[in-house]
């Protein structure tokens, strides 16, 4: 069953969220000059989500973390999860398709993972996409996740910056994985009706299933590790910078094409509302406002 493992799992995306909430709150407290900082230092609103198995028994849960309308962050949720139970017909097909072994015979699930989307309110800020999650079934187990960069108004350093970071925490692990992950995250973060990347990409992951927990769970860590150290300085930066009505319009309409993405194609998503996960939970990642012209 791995429960030692999923125990030391879980509690470190726990410990990654608590990191990224206190380090989001602090960016609040410091805006102290420039567009927006007149206003109230945002804080988390913190709520316990919940699951029900179809007998009414209880199905897991976590945390959902949402800041609105802050000086810095116009919108950004920090979730936790930790859920299991039976997977139904669709997500066993799903798995199935997917090359998961034994899923019809036994299907079990557990997966463990932290989420994480912020929508800036200065459009010099670029928006952002983090998770990494652990899954579990009875005839395998396998690691996934990445952290991605939207700006609507790019920056060829800050991309820089943020794509060397990545790659400074995946090395150690082996000098193959961040070319392989970068390529990774360009195509599945592309959106096809539209032609075009969402954003400047980063790094993503799945199935990863090396035949080594302690090594593939190291990775997992580091691909967290590195959030904060490639995204924190782009948002110190460009908190103060002056914008137009003209960059706003510009980034309402690039969060158009998130909108787009995580409800067409995002997997998370399809998988969070298929399993019965808390609707709010598995949405928060949607923009507060978005424009389509």
């Amino acid at each position: 069953m791995m429960t030692a493992e999923k125990d030391r799992a879980s509690a470190w995306f726990r410990n990654l969220r608590d990191q990224i909430v206190a380090a989001f709150e602090a960016l609040e407290d410091s805006h102290d000059a420039g567009p927006f900082a007149e206003g109230n230092a945002g804080r988390f609103d913190v709520t316990r989500t919940s699951r029900q198995s179809d007998d009414g028994s209880d199905a897991g849960g976590g945390l959902m973390s949402v800041m609105r309308g802050g000086r810095v962050f116009e919108k950004v949720g920090v979730n936790v999860s930790t859920v299991y139970g039976t997977l139904g017909v669709p997500a066993q097909q799903a798995m199935a398709a997917r090359g998961v072994p034994g899923i019809a015979d036994d299907p079990r699930f557990w997966a463990s993972g932290i989420s994480l989307v912020a929508h800036m309110q200065n459009p010099h800020c670029p928006a952002v996409h983090m998770n990494t999650r652990m899954f579990w079934t009875p005839g395998a187990w396998w690691f996934g996740g990445g952290s991605d960069l939207n700006p609507c108004i790019e920056y060829d350093e800050d991309t820089a910056h943020f794509h060397a970071t990545q790659k400074a925490h995946l090395d150690p692990h082996g000098t193959e994985h961040y070319p392989a992950l970068k390529a990774w995250a360009d195509e599945y973060f592309y959106i096809p009706h539209r032609k075009r990347a969402r954003g400047v990409g980063g790094i993503f992951m799945d199935d990863r299933n090396s035949g080594d927990w302690e090594a593939d769970f190291a990775l997992t860590q580091d691909i967290g590790r590195a959030f904060l150290p490639a995204y924190l300085p782009l948002i110190e930066k460009r908190r103060t910078q002056p914008f137009t009505d003209a960059d706003k319009d510009v980034q309402l309409v690039h969060r158009g094409l998130y909108a787009e993405y995580n409800l067409v194609y995002d997997r998370g998503t399809k998988f969070g509302l298929a399993t019965g996960h808390d609707a709010n939970a598995v949405l928060m990642s949607l923009p507060p406002f978005a424009k389509w012209v």
